[in-house]
């Protein structure tokens, strides 16, 4: 094996694993600086790192990071345009994305109804009044459409398409899903079951691109899942309760935590494996909705 084929394949381009390390490399760069300077200037303005409002800034800042180092890698690694990355209004993207959400929150309501069911929980409406449950209901629409742009964009965006045009499709699904699984361990009361589930949930949102070619399927099921959790049920999200105050329903946990994840919310029960296994391999067996093809020739 001569030297240059470990850098280059036969048609003398830059081989996948090299420009996921330069995704990584230059995300990695602008990302620090970018958040660097929204944290700096959200203190300097009053506001309190950690709250809700700052969490939206800071997953913005994700968000153009990662969307622009995957259009420069798009470009000069691949010659390939800005909308290769799926996310731009293509043909049809308002159609994937309805489909996306239903998929979400029927999913989710899966999980859920199955709690019921096994008597892992149970809700009752919120008595906080209808002025506060609106305010959390609007607010927190658009930090988890923002968190869940931001998190598709670093793990279902370039650094796992440029896998896909590598005919490394199952390869890229599961080695992203591990780093998304694994950005979520700091979060609180995560766990290794946690941590399965999320990475099963990084494989739906995987396979969900696959069917599509571009982020909004996989966008809407991610939006869907985080806001009727959190606003609607009333229960955490991966560990969190901040940006969803004032649900509409109040949950009553009780238990297993095997079953239900309790502290963590349902990403750390045997409720979400289930259901994230189920919508995965309906959304694989389903026929391809409006699938882009994307140069498939590079190695």
């Amino acid at each position: 094996m001569r030297v240059e084929t470990i850098f280059f394949d036969k048609q003398g381009r830059l081989r996948s694993g090299w420009r996921f390390a330069i995704f990584v490399f230059g995300f990695l760069f602008v990302a620090v600086f970018l958040t660097a300077f929204v944290t700096v200037g959200f203190t300097a303005a009053g506001g309190i790192p950690g709250s809700p409002t700052f969490l939206a800034v800071f997953n913005a800042a994700i968000l153009a990071a990662a969307l622009l180092i995957g259009w420069l890698c798009n470009r000069y690694l691949e010659k390939l345009p800005f909308n290769a990355l799926g996310a731009s209004p293509t043909p049809g993207w308002l159609s994937r994305f309805a489909i996306g959400v239903v998929a979400g929150a029927v999913t989710l309501g899966l999980a859920v109804a199955i709690g019921i069911a096994f008597n892992g929980f149970s809700f009752t409406l919120n008595d906080i009044g209808w002025a506060a449950i609106g305010r959390t209901f609007f607010l927190s629409l658009g930090i988890f459409a923002i968190s869940a742009a931001s998190e598709e964009a670093v793990s279902r965006g370039y650094p796992m398409q440029t896998f896909f045009r590598s005919n490394l499709k199952v390869f890229g699904i599961f080695f992203m899903a591990a780093l998304f699984a694994s950005g979520h361990l700091g979060n609180p009361n995560a766990s290794a079951f946690a941590w399965l589930n999320t990475f099963l949930a990084g494989v739906w949102f995987g396979v969900a691109y696959w069917k599509t070619g571009d982020l909004w399927f996989p966008f809407g099921m991610h939006l869907a899942w985080n806001w009727m959790q959190g606003a609607f049920f009333g229960i955490e999200v991966s560990g969190l309760t901040e940006i969803t105050a004032s649900p509409l329903l109040k949950e009553i946990d009780r238990g297993p935590a095997w079953l239900t994840g309790e502290n963590y919310g349902i990403e750390g029960g045997i409720l979400c494996t289930g259901a994230l296994i189920a919508s995965t391999i309906v959304i694989y067996l389903w026929p391809p909705l409006a699938h882009r093809d994307i140069s498939d020739n590079c190695a």
